[in-house]
């Protein structure tokens, strides 16, 4: 969803949207409601969206989905700010901001990064979860493993003879 800037009004924007996300990214529509007010230059984007995704358990390889509720906070200034440095460190006052070029603001580029800022880099189906055996390969969620649970790895069966 892209705004004009010059649409702003002086005492902000109310927007309410379902989006769907851009194409190769999240494919769940994403309910948001944001806040954008305009003050001179800086654009701040604040609010928050619901999204619907689905993961698969890094534990069971099982399917699930999860519903996130995420936090927008977001100052937008001109590239042209940027000037000709070549390089900028960042500062931790500077983790919410980001550019715009021209007259338009693309919210959907926010979503998308926020959306991936939130999702999890190890998604469990439950804290509770109990992955799969290492042997035989069954989801121990729904089924004990009848697995031999003393057998030891042919590598070290020497070893084993060390400890008589």
């Amino acid at each position: 969803m892209k705004i004009k800037i010059s649409d702003i009004p002086k005492e902000g924007l109310d927007l309410e949207f379902d989006e769907a996300t851009a194409p190769g990214s999240f494919t769940m529509p994403v309910r948001a409601s944001l806040r954008v007010d305009r003050m001179d230059s800086e654009i701040v984007v604040r609010g928050e969206l619901e999204v619907d995704l689905k993961f698969q358990c890094s534990r069971c390889l099982g399917d699930f989905s999860r519903s996130l509720t995420i936090p927008v906070d977001a100052v937008y200034h001109p590239v042209e700010e940027l000037g000709a440095e070549e390089r900028h460190e960042v500062m931790s006052e500077e983790l919410d901001m980001d550019f715009y070029a021209g007259e338009e603001l693309d919210l959907l580029n926010l979503l998308n990064e926020q959306i991936a800022l939130h999702t999890p880099m190890k998604p469990l189906c439950s804290d509770e979860c109990r992955g799969i055996c290492p042997k035989c390969g069954g989801d121990l969620n729904y089924e004990n493993c009848k697995c031999t649970a003393g057998s030891i790895d042919p590598r070290f069966e020497p070893l084993k003879k060390l400890l008589k």
